[in-house]
């Protein structure tokens, strides 16, 4: 309800229904304070004593400061670390098939084992997830202890793969190949040229090792 001039409350806006009083300000629906009527200097309410019926102000005492909250201070670097992704761990795959080309080449070659090497009607491919620092490719032998990690005498067994043929090395981010001597030699991506013995060669994801007779073994970096 609207208030007029002499603090009559009215349910009309133009003139007081008590009074007749013009309703001015009141028909805004802002109360005008009638005689002897005054605003709380605190919350604006109509009082007519000392203390404030709605929030106890005492008028008699200095207006209480507004509360103004604190800027709230944002962190730049805060939305770019949430942004941020964990970075996924990666770790080194040796995947193991029998590889028609690098038997083909072997044959046209005429390497110290073809004449007896066949190429198997199956071979599903092999998985090995690399751990560890030295990673040793050959064949088992359990007279001489050898058990590599690389484990090639597993049937169908590529006879041309000497038992300690190669070995990777693993070293935080970086992986090498070393050929040990083997009898047949350890070929990369597709050459025909072995690569020296004894002497490390950097590898990288999707670089391929040919061993023996028709083995190759494709690195690769996958999610751990």
């Amino acid at each position: 309800m609207a208030v007029c001039p002499e603090g009559h409350t009215s349910t009309a806006t133009d003139y007081c229904d008590t009074c007749g009083s013009p309703m001015g300000a009141g028909a805004a629906g802002t109360p005008t304070p009638a005689a002897g009527v005054a605003q709380c200097p605190a919350c604006g309410a109509l009082i007519d004593g000392r203390f404030c019926e709605d929030c106890g102000h005492d008028s008699a005492l200095p207006v209480p400061p507004q509360h103004v909250p604190a800027p709230t201070t944002v962190n730049p670097d805060a939305t770019l670390l949430n942004a941020e992704a964990p970075a996924s761990v990666q770790l080194w795959v040796a995947t193991v098939t029998a590889d028609p080309d690098h038997y083909h080449r072997m044959i046209a070659q005429k390497g110290p084992d073809a004449d007896r090497v066949d190429f198997p009607d199956y071979y599903p491919a092999r998985r090995i997830p690399l751990h560890g620092t030295d990673i040793l490719i050959g064949k088992h032998s359990t007279s001489q202890g050898l058990h590599p990690d690389i484990d090639l005498a597993i049937a169908p067994a590529d006879i041309a793969v000497s038992r300690s043929h190669a070995i990777l090395h693993l070293n935080a981010e970086t992986l090498t190949v070393t050929d040990l001597g083997s009898t047949n030699g350890t070929c990369l991506n597709g050459t025909d040229s072995p690569i020296p013995p004894k002497t490390p060669v950097p590898l990288k994801p999707g670089d391929r090792i040919h061993v023996g007779g028709w083995t190759t073994i494709t690195i690769s970096r996958e999610p751990a």
